[in-house]
């Protein structure tokens, strides 16, 4: 059984006196000694409240110090932590803790309300973070903790958004997590010199994950605000205070908008990334010409998350790229028998590797339906690899339509259309049609101050793409629905259409 060193107790032991968090509202300060040592007491606190190894907690809070320490506690003391979504309401958390059966349930001030509706709801016990404060100062972390953890043990779990179904938990594991460092630290090339600027939602695997965490075992500093602000932002960015900054395409998009983006200092972040959706092309232009290039990637929260980073010397002649598998992921396409695909063709990306969960908490059937007895995940994301190697995702197979015989992507005709100059962004659905099958259906935000028709939008589609993939229906939107990662709820748009 592999065994991995407490990340915290080892970068106690190699830098103490370093910077680990900062919280630039508070202006609170952790280095790794201090951290280390809260992150014990809190290990004894849990166990003090009668949570025994394997056991789960749940957490309910904005971004800020205290939730790695308790994810830190958690796994001091070998139980396994639940980030809860705080933009959820109390009926979707219900069953959720349920399904996971969280002991005790920590929250932060603004989550009070939801955490006081939901244990009420459940039962379950609520902790205030200044209750936490006060259980942690009577608490002696013990001498005789274990400096190892097992790798395959579960650390904490992450719950789908639910965008395609019942929440699913994903595990992640402390070997996901050395992976996902390696991973992502060789692709950015990660030193302990680093800092990042977390503002990514905890209850997802980029707010943990990209680069809070493999920045903290680097022996880098993250700063943290409470969710993304982007005067703040800009202000840390332009002051020099961040080295590595990762970000969905609508914070790229918000940058883009600011009135201070035209003069905006960009120079001193060392490296650029992107994940989550694609970042259109238009917009990797705009931050070229600026001397910007941000890096485009795809991962999963099943893969913990990192599995392809574009590399920033051919970011600008592989636009679109994902770039390549980084090394602790093996990638396949294959075609819907299974067979590999040869280059240029498209197929279904399937990833292996340590980075990849062993599956779906208490759910042997959807964990038995992703992976293959090879250890094989499938992706559902449609892909393909250029004759250098450089990988391209087309996009979800759930969301090809086929109109009259042919196979439609949704990324295609929304790549088309967002290119258009005064449109901002685009989603595209397919819908019944009577004559053709499928169709389809193009929700449009424009650019603020920009104008543009559904006639005029699909003539421009028309000039670009061939017939059968113009969208028979346009509808123009101020804003989408989003999750707290900033991606489009297609599920919810659909549901507009079915209405």
């Amino acid at each position: 059984m592999q065994q991995i060193p407490d990340f915290a107790r080892k970068r106690a032991e190699l830098s103490p006196d370093a910077l680990a968090f900062r919280e630039v509202a508070t202006g609170r300060k952790i280095d790794f000694r201090t951290f280390d040592e809260r992150a014990g007491r809190c290990a004894a606190a849990l166990r003090k409240l009668g949570v025994v190894p394997g056991e789960r907690v749940a957490i309910l809070c904005h971004n800020n110090t205290t939730f790695f320490e308790i994810l830190f506690g958690c796994a001091k003391a070998g139980i396994i932590l639940v980030p809860l979504n705080w933009r959820q309401t109390t009926a979707e958390l219900v069953p959720i803790v349920a399904d996971c059966a969280a002991k005790v349930l920590f929250h932060d001030v603004e989550t009070a309300a939801l955490a006081d509706s939901l244990g009420v709801a459940s039962g379950l016990r609520t902790i205030s973070f200044s209750i936490y404060e006060t259980l942690i100062e009577d608490s002696v972390a013990p001498r005789t903790a274990s400096s190892a953890w097992p790798a395959e043990r579960i650390w904490y779990l992450l719950y789908t958004s639910g965008t395609t179904g019942k929440p699913k938990a994903v595990i992640q594991t402390f070997g996901m997590a050395l992976a996902n460092y390696v991973n992502i630290g060789q692709a950015t090339d990660l030193v302990g010199t680093d800092s990042t600027l977390n503002f990514l939602p905890l209850f997802h695997t980029a707010g943990i994950n990209l680069h809070a965490l493999p920045v903290f075992i680097a022996g880098g500093t993250s700063h943290i605000i409470p969710k993304f602000e982007i005067d703040d932002a800009l202000r840390l960015i332009g002051n020099g205070e961040i080295t590595l900054f990762f970000g969905v395409p609508a914070i790229y998009q918000a940058f883009s908008l600011h009135p201070a983006f035209a003069h905006a200092d960009f120079s001193r972040v060392r490296h650029w990334g992107c994940g989550g959706a694609p970042l259109p092309k238009n917009l990797i232009r705009e931050f070229l010409r600026k001397g910007v290039r941000v890096c485009n990637g795809m991962g999963m929260t099943e893969t913990g998350p990192t599995v392809f980073l574009m590399d920033p010397v051919h970011a600008p002649e592989k636009i679109g790229s994902v770039g390549k598998p980084q090394v602790l992921t093996e990638v396949r396409l294959v075609d819907a028998e299974g067979h590999d695909v040869p280059d240029g063709e498209r197929g279904e990306l399937l990833f292996r590797g340590p980075n990849i969960t062993p599956g779906y908490f208490g759910n042997l059937e959807a964990t038995a339906s992703a992976i293959d007895s090879e250890g094989w995940l499938r992706s559902g994301d449609v892909g393909r690899k250029d004759k250098d190697g450089y990988y391209y995702i087309v996009d979800r197979i759930k969301d090809m339509y086929i109109s009259g015989g042919e196979n439609v992507y949704p990324a295609e005709v929304e790549a088309v259309l967002v290119s258009h100059p005064n449109v901002l962004e685009v989603a595209v659905l397919g819908v019944a049609d009577a004559k053709w099958g499928e169709t389809g259906h193009a929700f449009v935000a424009l650019r603020p101050g920009k104008s543009a028709t559904a006639a005029e939008l699909r003539s421009y589609a028309r000039e670009r793409l061939a017939t059968y993939k113009v969208p028979s229906h346009i509808t123009l939107l101020e804003d989408f629905p989003r999750t707290a990662a900033g991606k489009i709820q297609k599920h919810l748009l659909r549901a507009r259409v079915q209405e």
